[in-house]
């Protein structure tokens, strides 16, 4: 197995919590809420270096990219892009604003067979989504990934950390701006 592809599938996993939606949308989201989500529109760039070993490899280079547009009616359609460890791993999803459910979804696929769907709330000025997963990578390997995304006016943070069931680990804080 590769090293690209366990690496892939943890950053497809940390992008989950940035933006992952369920297949409904309300059919009335609060003004201010669907504002603050709409502020985030544009084109997000990131870089930072992926901390600790993994099969006897160092982390390396992590650089993304994330653009989000307008959807319909009050979605946020988002659609990024990763690179590290010599391969590339994509995403797209939507965010909405759940209005009876007081909370922000967001719905995620990658092309490293992973998708799901992240909640969010309000934190401060921006927006906090968080994720733990325990998981297996493609040989079977476990993991636990914890991952956090906040988004402010002038600033994304990515936030992961993996554990490995061989003791392993890796962590990145990717800082992304427009």
């Amino acid at each position: 197995m590769s090293f690209a592809g366990p690496l892939s599938r943890i950053v497809a996993l940390a992008c989950l919590t940035i933006v992952s939606l369920p297949a409904t949308a309300p059919a009335y989201a609060a003004k201010a809420d669907v504002e603050l989500l709409q502020s985030y529109i544009g084109t997000w760039k990131g870089s930072s270096d992926l901390k600790g070993r993994f099969r006897g490899k160092d982390g390396g280079k992590v650089s993304c990219t994330l653009s989000l547009s307008k959807g319909n009616g009050d979605k946020v359609n988002y659609a990024g892009n990763c690179t590290l460890a010599g391969t590339s791993m994509t995403v797209k999803g939507t965010i909405v604003y759940n209005d009876a459910g007081k909370r922000y979804e967001s719905a995620m696929t990658s092309n490293v067979s992973f998708s799901g769907i992240a909640i969010g709330k309000r934190q401060g000025g921006g927006l906090y989504f968080s994720f733990k997963e325990k998981d297996k990578d493609e040989e079977g390997m476990g993991m636990s990934v914890n991952a956090a995304i906040t988004l402010n006016p002038e600033k994304i943070g990515v936030n992961f950390d993996v554990a490995f069931d061989n003791g392993d680990k890796l962590s990145a804080s990717v800082p992304f701006t427009k």
